[in-house]
């Protein structure tokens, strides 16, 4: 029986993966009344009494709950920004190489990545570590989210009566071109500068697409649009959660919502021989989030990864 503490199970990442696991008959969830969810002492006895904690938290509270650990038993998968550039975590997209899958598996420390980190560095990371792109390319990146990324307050907000009418438009946001996300999209990619980052916030609650343009004059060398999909079929080839989608069963549009309520992610190479535009799409609160986070513990438990994804 794997015990499994949730610091922050009131937040939307938290309440999923409870959801999830709760269905379980190999997880014992360790929980505290809701009078003491702020108590440091009991957080700290529950923390230390898990094999796992999940921590769906703020970075300075998930940051003060990485300190209360003193039981060298206990491993912690953080939801948070606070460690995902941090050299002494292990970064946990499984999908990036089997060396990265072996890493999590003996990790104490996995930093659970960003939701539009995890679309950008799907479809970048490989280009890069395999020398199609280089380091320096001028990437721009685009992408759109349902509100339940924003957290409670923007639910909250998008779906109370009498709203503002402007929620009822796609919402540009991180205006100076800085995100939060954007240092462990650099990191994990190997970039020597950062992308221009241009995210929207739109009206549905869960779904996500980011999209890379390309430009092939500036690869390093000749890839028509069918070499870089051939390319990225044969990288993400036996993952179970990635599926590269044949050039036959692209639609006319992309819905960011086609994988709400899934652990999936799926990758589209479209475009020409001269300007080529790789898409991901996924759940923010799936592959995003929630659903990575219990891939995550699956892999570190020795599991099958699908394990109450499927």
């Amino acid at each position: 029986m794997i015990k499994v503490f949730i610091d922050g199970k009131e937040g939307t990442t938290g309440l999923q993966i409870y959801e999830r696991l709760g269905k379980r008959d190999d997880v014992q969830l360790i929980t505290l009344p809701e009078e003491l969810r702020k108590d440091v002492n009991a957080r700290r006895e529950c923390l230390n009494s898990a094999d796992i904690c999940f921590l769906c938290l703020p970075d300075a509270a998930a940051i003060e709950a990485v300190g209360l650990v003193t039981n060298p038993k206990t491993r912690i998968i953080d939801a948070s920004t606070a460690h995902r550039t941090n050299p002494d975590w292990v970064y946990g997209l499984p999908e990036l190489s089997d060396e990265r899958r072996d890493a999590i598996k003996n990790a104490k420390r996995v930093a659970n990545p960003g939701c539009y980190a995890t679309g950008f560095i799907s479809l970048v990371e490989p280009l890069v570590k395999t020398g199609i792109v280089s380091a320096d390319y001028p990437f721009v990146c685009h992408a759109v989210s349902g509100y339940s990324g924003a957290g409670k307050k923007a639910i909250a907000q998008y779906e109370s009566e009498g709203r503002d009418i402007a929620l009822s438009s796609p919402r540009e946001y991180a205006l100076t071109l800085s995100h939060k996300h954007l240092p462990e999209m650099v990191r994990e990619c190997g970039l020597t500068q950062k992308p221009i980052f241009n995210p929207y916030i739109c009206d549905y609650y869960c779904g996500m697409c980011v999209t890379v343009p390309l430009f092939s004059r500036l690869m390093t060398k000749k890839y028509s649009v069918n070499d870089v999909r051939e390319f990225f079929a044969e990288y993400y080839d036996r993952q179970n959660f990635i599926k590269v989608v044949k050039s036959d069963e692209i639609p006319a549009f992309l819905p960011a919502n086609e994988l709400a309520d899934t652990n999936m992610l799926k990758i589209y190479i479209t475009g020409n021989d001269e300007q080529i535009l790789l898409a991901s799409v996924f759940d923010n609160l799936g592959k995003g989030a929630s659903g990575a986070a219990v891939q995550n513990m699956n892999i570190m438990c020795g599991l099958d990864e699908r394990t109450s994804l499927m």
